[in-house]
């Protein structure tokens, strides 16, 4: 009904349910577009734009954070971030992840205490770190403000107090026993992010995506809007 409500009347080779099928496989399987135009019997260009017209439709039903955090009204909130490997390259330098070693985007992911996805960041390039990356993206700012408090793992540190990590060992020292049994704490209420982060990469374009890093917010605000009417 959304495309059908958006595109009006338009003449298509294919009817707007195909045109959904054939965004749903793109995204899910990440198989190409000339598999799909093959199985539809239309062309490959035809097929290309019928699924961007698709993810701009559900991208632009993609709520904002604090939209997010006013719908779900999480305890407090766990954030982490991922890379979504990339195939074409932008910027070389700034598209690889020198953590990671190997080219993509970082997108920033945020679910409630029990994994559910709340939020998905833009694409930022690869080398990106994560705090970097939550400043860029205001997501402590926007948390305080709605009063939900953020647990992080220790990439976040220095975000300031709203923000809840766990205690990093310093060099030539050990960390006392309740250090240790806060860590393990944290560590378990962090835990659900990571089920979230695998939802994530159940799509499969997430995870080698051959189109150009450019495109991938996009894709993550579609993929969002999907999630979300789970």
């Amino acid at each position: 009904m959304l495309i059908v409500t958006r595109e009006g009347g338009r003449r298509c080779k294919l009817r707007p349910s195909q045109r959904a099928i054939i965004t749903l496989v793109y995204l899910r399987e990440h198989t190409t577009c000339a598999k799909l135009a093959a199985g539809f019997r239309i062309s490959e260009g035809t097929a290309h734009a019928y699924v961007q017209n698709v993810i701009g439709l559900l991208a632009s039903k993609t709520p904002s954070l604090t939209q997010a955090l006013r719908r779900a009204r999480p305890e407090y909130v766990l954030v982490d971030g991922t890379i979504a490997d990339c195939d074409r390259v932008g910027d070389g330098r700034a598209d690889c992840s020198h953590k990671h070693r190997r080219h993509g985007v970082n997108v920033q992911v945020i679910t409630d205490p029990a994994g559910r996805l709340l939020w998905l960041s833009p694409a930022l390039p690869g080398r990106t770190h994560d705090l970097t990356a939550a400043r860029t993206h205001r997501i402590i700012r926007i948390c305080e403000r709605q009063g939900v408090p953020v647990v992080a793992d220790l990439a976040y540190q220095g975000a300031g107090p709203w923000l809840t990590t766990g205690i990093e060992r310093r060099p030539l020292q050990e960390l006392t026993p309740t250090d240790k049994t806060r860590n393990r704490a944290l560590a378990a209420a962090r835990a659900p992010v990571e089920r979230g982060v695998a939802r994530l990469k159940s799509w499969r374009i997430f995870r080698r995506s051959r189109c150009s890093p450019n495109r991938m917010t996009s894709i993550a605000k579609a993929v969002l809007t999907l999630e979300l009417q789970r």
